[in-house]
Protein backbone atom coordinates (compact mmCIF):
# COMPACT_ATOMS: atom_id res chain seq x y z
CA UNK A 1 0.00 0.00 0.00
CA UNK A 2 1.29 3.41 -0.97
CA UNK A 3 1.39 6.57 1.09
CA UNK A 4 -0.52 8.97 -1.12
CA UNK A 5 -4.03 10.36 -0.63
CA UNK A 6 -6.58 10.57 -3.45
CA UNK A 7 -9.34 13.17 -3.59
CA UNK A 8 -12.21 11.93 -5.79
CA UNK A 9 -14.19 14.78 -7.36
CA UNK A 10 -17.22 14.94 -9.61
CA UNK A 11 -17.16 16.12 -13.23
CA UNK A 12 -20.91 16.86 -13.21
CA UNK A 13 -21.72 20.57 -13.48
CA UNK A 14 -25.53 20.43 -13.68
CA UNK A 15 -28.38 18.44 -12.14
CA UNK A 16 -28.86 15.95 -14.95
CA UNK A 17 -30.00 17.61 -18.17
CA UNK A 18 -31.30 20.72 -16.40
CA UNK A 19 -29.62 24.13 -16.21
CA UNK A 20 -29.43 23.88 -12.41
CA UNK A 21 -25.72 24.21 -11.60
CA UNK A 22 -24.06 21.77 -9.24
CA UNK A 23 -20.65 20.13 -8.72
CA UNK A 24 -18.67 19.44 -5.56
CA UNK A 25 -19.58 21.36 -2.40
CA UNK A 26 -16.95 23.82 -1.20
CA UNK A 27 -16.62 23.09 2.56
CA UNK A 28 -16.73 19.34 2.01
CA UNK A 29 -13.40 19.56 0.23
CA UNK A 30 -11.98 22.67 1.91
CA UNK A 31 -12.21 21.44 5.49
CA UNK A 32 -10.45 18.07 5.12
CA UNK A 33 -7.96 19.44 2.61
CA UNK A 34 -6.93 22.30 4.92
CA UNK A 35 -6.36 19.81 7.74
CA UNK A 36 -4.22 17.62 5.48
CA UNK A 37 -2.20 20.56 4.15
CA UNK A 38 -1.60 21.89 7.66
CA UNK A 39 -0.45 18.43 8.76
CA UNK A 40 2.21 18.36 6.04
CA UNK A 41 0.55 16.10 3.46
CA UNK A 42 0.36 18.65 0.65
CA UNK A 43 2.91 16.88 -1.54
CA UNK A 44 1.27 13.43 -1.34
CA UNK A 45 -2.26 14.42 -2.39
CA UNK A 46 -3.66 13.79 -5.87
CA UNK A 47 -7.11 14.31 -7.34
CA UNK A 48 -9.15 12.41 -9.91
CA UNK A 49 -12.50 12.93 -11.63
CA UNK A 50 -14.41 10.94 -14.26
CA UNK A 51 -13.40 13.31 -17.08
CA UNK A 52 -10.16 14.69 -15.67
CA UNK A 53 -9.28 18.37 -15.84
CA UNK A 54 -11.39 20.99 -14.09
CA UNK A 55 -13.79 19.64 -11.47
CA UNK A 56 -16.82 21.98 -11.27
CA UNK A 57 -17.53 23.73 -7.98
CA UNK A 58 -21.16 24.21 -6.94
CA UNK A 59 -21.50 28.01 -7.13
CA UNK A 60 -24.14 28.11 -4.40
CA UNK A 61 -21.59 26.82 -1.90
CA UNK A 62 -19.23 29.73 -2.61
CA UNK A 63 -21.84 32.25 -1.51
CA UNK A 64 -23.07 30.14 1.40
CA UNK A 65 -19.56 29.80 2.85
CA UNK A 66 -18.08 33.19 1.93
CA UNK A 67 -17.14 33.79 5.58
CA UNK A 68 -15.64 30.35 6.21
CA UNK A 69 -11.83 30.62 6.63
CA UNK A 70 -11.03 27.18 5.22
CA UNK A 71 -13.25 27.76 2.20
CA UNK A 72 -11.63 31.10 1.48
CA UNK A 73 -8.21 29.47 1.85
CA UNK A 74 -9.06 26.83 -0.75
CA UNK A 75 -10.27 29.43 -3.24
CA UNK A 76 -6.96 31.31 -2.99
CA UNK A 77 -4.30 28.64 -2.41
CA UNK A 78 -2.42 27.80 -5.61
CA UNK A 79 -1.67 24.19 -4.66
CA UNK A 80 -5.26 23.54 -3.64
CA UNK A 81 -6.50 25.10 -6.87
CA UNK A 82 -4.24 22.81 -8.86
CA UNK A 83 -5.98 19.79 -7.32
CA UNK A 84 -9.33 21.21 -8.47
CA UNK A 85 -8.35 22.42 -11.93
CA UNK A 86 -5.99 19.61 -12.93
CA UNK A 87 -7.67 16.42 -11.78
CA UNK A 88 -6.26 13.20 -13.19
CA UNK A 89 -8.21 10.84 -15.42
CA UNK A 90 -9.18 7.48 -13.89
CA UNK A 91 -6.99 5.51 -16.29
CA UNK A 92 -3.87 7.25 -15.02
CA UNK A 93 -4.41 6.27 -11.38
CA UNK A 94 -2.39 3.41 -9.87
CA UNK A 95 -4.42 2.29 -6.88
CA UNK A 96 -1.44 0.76 -5.07
CA UNK A 97 0.02 4.27 -4.68
CA UNK A 98 -2.73 5.26 -2.22
CA UNK A 99 -3.51 4.65 1.43
CA UNK A 100 -6.71 6.73 1.50
CA UNK A 101 -9.43 8.08 -0.76
CA UNK A 102 -11.83 10.91 0.05
CA UNK A 103 -15.16 11.62 -1.66
CA UNK A 104 -16.38 15.20 -1.04
CA UNK A 105 -20.08 15.75 -1.57
CA UNK A 106 -22.26 18.09 -3.54
CA UNK A 107 -25.02 16.79 -5.79
CA UNK A 108 -22.59 16.12 -8.66
CA UNK A 109 -21.47 12.65 -7.45
CA UNK A 110 -25.05 11.41 -7.75
CA UNK A 111 -24.81 11.73 -11.54
CA UNK A 112 -21.33 10.37 -12.28
CA UNK A 113 -19.39 8.85 -9.38
CA UNK A 114 -22.35 6.64 -8.46
CA UNK A 115 -21.89 4.70 -11.69
CA UNK A 116 -18.18 5.11 -12.40
CA UNK A 117 -16.72 1.60 -12.31
CA UNK A 118 -13.13 2.73 -12.95
CA UNK A 119 -12.99 5.06 -9.96
CA UNK A 120 -14.99 2.56 -7.93
CA UNK A 121 -12.32 -0.06 -8.59
CA UNK A 122 -9.58 2.29 -7.40
CA UNK A 123 -11.42 2.83 -4.12
CA UNK A 124 -12.11 -0.90 -3.86
CA UNK A 125 -8.42 -1.71 -4.28
CA UNK A 126 -7.37 0.87 -1.69
CA UNK A 127 -9.87 -0.57 0.78
CA UNK A 128 -8.81 -4.17 0.11
CA UNK A 129 -5.19 -3.17 0.72
CA UNK A 130 -6.05 -1.85 4.17
CA UNK A 131 -6.54 1.79 3.23
CA UNK A 132 -9.17 4.27 4.32
CA UNK A 133 -12.26 5.24 2.34
CA UNK A 134 -14.04 8.42 3.46
CA UNK A 135 -17.11 10.16 2.06
CA UNK A 136 -19.08 13.29 3.00
CA UNK A 137 -22.74 14.24 2.43
CA UNK A 138 -23.56 13.09 -1.15
CA UNK A 139 -20.04 11.68 -1.45
CA UNK A 140 -21.29 8.21 -0.43
CA UNK A 141 -22.92 8.04 -3.87
CA UNK A 142 -19.39 7.25 -5.01
CA UNK A 143 -19.37 4.20 -2.74
CA UNK A 144 -22.11 2.48 -4.74
CA UNK A 145 -19.66 0.75 -7.15
CA UNK A 146 -17.06 0.09 -4.42
CA UNK A 147 -16.63 -3.54 -3.33
CA UNK A 148 -15.03 -5.22 -0.32
CA UNK A 149 -12.70 -8.24 -0.28
CA UNK A 150 -15.62 -10.62 -0.89
CA UNK A 151 -17.02 -8.68 -3.81
CA UNK A 152 -19.91 -7.32 -1.78
CA UNK A 153 -20.86 -3.63 -1.67
CA UNK A 154 -18.47 -1.89 0.70
CA UNK A 155 -21.43 -0.57 2.71
CA UNK A 156 -23.03 -3.99 3.26
CA UNK A 157 -23.37 -4.73 6.96
CA UNK A 158 -21.60 -1.51 7.92
CA UNK A 159 -22.82 1.69 9.51
CA UNK A 160 -23.18 4.36 6.85
CA UNK A 161 -24.68 7.81 6.50
CA UNK A 162 -25.19 10.44 3.83
CA UNK A 163 -27.43 13.34 2.88
CA UNK A 164 -30.78 11.85 3.87
CA UNK A 165 -34.02 11.52 1.94
CA UNK A 166 -35.61 14.00 4.35
CA UNK A 167 -32.84 16.51 3.71
CA UNK A 168 -33.27 16.09 -0.04
CA UNK A 169 -36.96 16.81 0.38
CA UNK A 170 -36.16 19.84 2.54
CA UNK A 171 -34.02 21.42 -0.19
CA UNK A 172 -36.66 20.49 -2.79
CA UNK A 173 -34.32 18.55 -5.06
CA UNK A 174 -35.66 15.01 -4.70
CA UNK A 175 -37.38 15.13 -8.09
CA UNK A 176 -34.12 16.07 -9.81
CA UNK A 177 -32.08 13.22 -8.33
CA UNK A 178 -31.48 10.02 -10.32
CA UNK A 179 -32.28 8.01 -7.16
CA UNK A 180 -32.69 8.59 -3.39
CA UNK A 181 -29.23 8.11 -1.89
CA UNK A 182 -30.34 6.99 1.56
CA UNK A 183 -32.63 4.38 0.02
CA UNK A 184 -29.88 3.10 -2.29
CA UNK A 185 -27.39 2.68 0.54
CA UNK A 186 -29.99 0.69 2.46
CA UNK A 187 -30.70 -1.46 -0.60
CA UNK A 188 -26.99 -2.28 -0.78
CA UNK A 189 -27.14 -3.58 2.79
CA UNK A 190 -25.85 -0.53 4.62
CA UNK A 191 -26.91 0.05 8.23
CA UNK A 192 -28.02 3.61 7.61
CA UNK A 193 -27.60 5.99 10.54
CA UNK A 194 -29.48 9.24 10.01
CA UNK A 195 -30.06 12.24 12.24
CA UNK A 196 -32.34 15.25 12.27
CA UNK A 197 -31.95 17.40 9.16
CA UNK A 198 -28.58 19.10 8.67
CA UNK A 199 -27.03 17.92 11.95
CA UNK A 200 -23.42 16.75 12.27
CA UNK A 201 -23.19 12.98 11.86
CA UNK A 202 -19.75 11.37 11.75
CA UNK A 203 -19.45 7.58 11.49
CA UNK A 204 -16.46 5.23 11.52
CA UNK A 205 -17.31 1.77 10.25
Amino acid sequence: MGKRILIILTSQATLGATDHKTGWYLPELAHPLKVLFDAGYKDVIDSVSPKGGVAPLDPSSVEAFKDDPSCQWLLKDADAQKLINQTKQPGSIVSSDYCAVIYPGGHGPMFDLASNADIGKVASDVYKNGGLVAAVCHGPAGLIPVKDESGNPIVKGRKVTSFTNAEEDAVKLTALMPFPLETKLKELGGNFQGKANFQNNVLVS
